[in-house]
Parts: C-alpha cells; structure tokens; sequence
C-alpha cells in the first residue's frame, strides 16, 4: 500500500508543481510578451506534418496600435461582459448548459423517430452529433490557447478554470485583451490582430474601419472556415449585427 501512496503523492505534487509553473508564466506576462501560445506550437506542428512547410503571419503590436473598432467588435461578439466579469461569466455559462441540453435532447428525439420510421436504414446511417456550445470568456480562451492543450476532459476544464482566475488576477484586462488580440488565430497561419489586417485588408490594425473590425471579430469561432467562405451569408449577417452592438461595448 505504501508504495501506491508514494506513486500519487508524486503525482498529485508534479500535477501542483506544474500549475506553479504556469501561473508564473502568467504573472511574468504582466512585463513580458509571450513568445508564443500552446495552440500556436501545435498548429506550427500540424503544418509541418501536412505540408511539409510553414505559412505563418503574426506581429505583436502594443494595445495602442491596435483599432478601438476592432476590440469593441471581439468584445462584442465574444465577451460583451468582459470588463465586468472576473474570468467567468457564470450566465453565459449556465445559457450554454441548457442550449447543449435542448440541442441533445432534440437530436434523441431525431433518433428515436428515426429509428421508429426505417431502422434498417437508421442503423446503417449514423446520427449527426449536436452542436456543443460554450460559455467561454475571452479570458477563458487565452488560456486554455496559451498553455493547455485542445482536448475536452474534465480535468483539462479545471486547468482552465484555475488558470483563468490567475490571468485574471496577476493581469489587467486591457494586457489580457492586447495578449488574446495578438494571438488569436484568424486563418490558416493567420495570427493576431495585425496580421489579420494585413491579410484580409492590407492596412495595420491600427487603421481598421468599424466594418473591417466587425467582420474580423465574426471570424474568430471558425476563421479557417470563413476564410475559405468570404462571401458566406451568414458572415455578411453576423458583421451586421455586431456592428450595431458595437457601441455598447466598453473597453478595458
């Protein structure tokens, strides 16, 4: 028995130890731009192993260079209470919670008819699993995109959560805003807010028109896919409705 003991007190302590690392990674981010993120190094890997080369666009830019239009547009559209929160916005999270539940009921609902209507043809064509929603904060996302890794696991969640509360914490919310809207990925080796400029409307980030900025902001649940798909009307719907939102959205 002593020796299982042992195993998951050195468990348990590299599991600790490991947090402490990264929360002092975030605290020196209060001074020190992050070289670059988690999600990054796996995309950067991802690349590599899929086309043998690395199409990469990033350039850090201060928080004052980049276009208030574009940090109302994310603020709006990914967080409309991110100056108010501490990290998590507990209502968004509970609304995702019955959508995912609704969504999952719906689609047994779906099955069960299915299944009643033609089993033989039900079992041979699989059913579509619902769409999941979340709750996430941008604070959120900066880090679980910083420092965890992509998988969906109860404990993968509890890093989150911990480390959220250690952004939130040893950083404003305007240094986490400027650290997320440098980072965050805006295309196929598209990163970071000025990048995403260059890319999408050959200007600086700086020079952005509310417009511009609104339909960058669209962009960020699935930018790969938008890229391919500029002129998606769902897009063209979506800019409009965050650039009459964008108003309300207060800055850090």
């Amino acid at each position: 028995m002593k020796p299982l003991l042992r195993w998951l007190a050195l468990v348990l302590l590299a599991a600790v130890a490991l947090e402490l690392f990264f929360v002092l990674r975030i605290a020196l981010m209060a001074g020190v731009d992050p070289q670059s993120t988690s999600f990054q190094r796996s995309e950067i890997w991802a690349q590599l192993h899929r086309r043998g080369s690395l199409h990469w666009q990033q350039q850090w830019v201060p928080y004052a260079q980049i276009s208030d239009h574009l940090k109302r547009a994310v603020i709006a559209s990914e967080d409309d209470g991110f100056t108010s929160h501490e990290g998590v916005d507990w209502n968004a999270v509970e609304k995702a919670w019955e959508r995912n539940a609704r969504a999952e009921a719906q689609a047994q609902a779906r099955a069960a008819r299915a299944g009643k209507a033609a089993p033989a043809a039900s079992a041979a064509r699989p059913q579509r699993a619902p769409k999941i929603r979340g709750g996430s904060t941008i604070t959120q996302q900066l880090a679980k995109n910083l420092l965890l890794s992509g998988e969906r696991t109860l404990l993968r969640k509890g890093q989150e959560f911990v480390l959220t509360m250690a952004l939130e914490l040893f950083l404003s919310k305007q240094r986490i805003l400027e650290i997320y809207l440098n980072n965050v990925e805006w295309g196929e080796g598209v990163f970071g807010a000025e990048a995403a400029a260059q890319h999408y409307y050959r200007k600086s980030a700086a020079r952005l028109t509310p417009a511009e900025a609104a339909r960058l902001a669209v962009m960020l649940p699935a930018p790969k896919r938008f890229e391919k798909t500029p002129g998606s009307a769902y897009l063209a719907g979506r800019t409009r409705t965050i650039l009459a939102r964008m108003g309300s959205a207060e800055l850090p």
